[in-house]
């Protein structure tokens, strides 16, 4: 046993034609047997985590269970290049502004002075891209879910995207009102693809001018060198691109006479360069607040020579353009 012989084995074709007859009785039982399997082992692994992190995934290729239909595709997902966001739509779409300067007592934070001079770029920037501006000032927690909610339930069938700006004082994951702070994705959750089907598979963009820690960027010196018709079944959380003033942890820095760093380069860039595709845009911005920004306050040294960093979470998935020209 075990050891192969060297002789040429002959099969009788009798035992050939049973074979053959005995397979295609038995392969559709077969490969309903393997599809079982396979699901079972499908959903096995996805309530059971491998010890070693190597199988907590499975390829989708080599599953069948279940396909999305064919349904009736949206204008957002039906024009001709199906990598760029359609911009052809009879409105843009809304800009949401709020702009929270005055705190009271009970939230700890002082005012934010300066931020007029952002909430007055942002507002002009956007209503030249054509946008149409909702603004308010001062907003407590309720009061920003509230209005949140409220433009979320609007009817946004005509517009190819939105957009919305907080201007507050912040943490990591949590936005200021003016009684204190709320947690950002209680904020954006209305704008989710199950809540908010009128801009499902539309752009929604947020920047956010906010603190997210109190550390504080001390820099490093460098040397710079020289279409498809199917609808398909996208996650909730698609579609969605979040620009913080900085990176996670980090302090947002502001000047009371000119505006934040960060709002100030954004509209900057988008005054002078609206033609370029938004990972462009946002890039520029990156490197205008990391390389021409440096706080000044020689009084107090933990305070001075310090930087910034804006940080972008993308989960856009297609080029997105804010003029309709492409």
């Amino acid at each position: 046993m075990g050891v192969r012989s060297a002789r040429p084995q002959t099969l009788h074709l009798p035992g050939l034609l049973f074979l053959v007859v005995f397979y295609r009785k038995n392969q559709k039982r077969s490969r309903s047997h393997t599809n079982q399997l396979l699901y079972k082992s499908f959903q096995q692994q996805r309530f059971m985590a491998d010890e070693q992190n190597t199988a907590d995934t499975v390829d989708s290729a080599n599953l069948s269970i279940r396909r999305s239909g064919k349904e009736k595709p949206t204008k957002a997902q039906s024009e001709v290049d199906p990598h760029i966001y359609q911009m052809d739509f009879p409105c843009v779409g809304i800009c949401l502004i709020i702009n929270n300067k005055n705190f009271l007592p009970q939230s700890g934070m002082s005012s934010r002075n300066g931020t007029e001079k952002d909430g007055a770029a942002v507002k002009k920037t956007f209503e030249n891209l054509g946008y149409k501006i909702i603004e308010h000032n001062d907003l407590t927690r309720r009061e920003m879910e509230e209005q949140l909610k409220k433009v979320s339930m609007e009817d946004h069938e005509k517009n190819a995207s939105f957009v919305c700006v907080i201007l507050s004082h912040g943490d990591e994951g949590e936005i200021y009102g003016t009684d204190g702070p709320v947690k950002f994705d209680l904020l954006t959750r209305y704008f989710k693809g199950n809540n908010c089907r009128k801009l499902l598979g539309k752009p929604k963009l947020f920047f956010i001018q906010a603190c997210r820690g109190t550390d504080l960027d001390e820099g490093a010196d460098v040397v710079d060198g020289a279409g498809d018709s199917t609808t398909h079944r996208i996650p909730v959380e698609a579609d969605f691109l979040y620009a913080y003033a900085t990176a996670p942890g980090f302090f947002a820095w502001r000047n009371s006479g000119e505006g934040s760093w960060f709002i100030q380069s954004l509209c900057e860039i988008l005054n002078n360069h609206s033609d370029l595709e938004l990972m462009q845009i946002m890039t520029r911005v990156n490197r205008r607040v990391a390389y021409d920004y440096e706080s000044y306050n020689p009084r107090m040294r933990q305070l001075h020579q310090k930087k910034e960093i804006p940080c972008i979470v993308s989960m856009l998935t297609k080029e997105f353009y804010f003029t309709k020209d492409v």
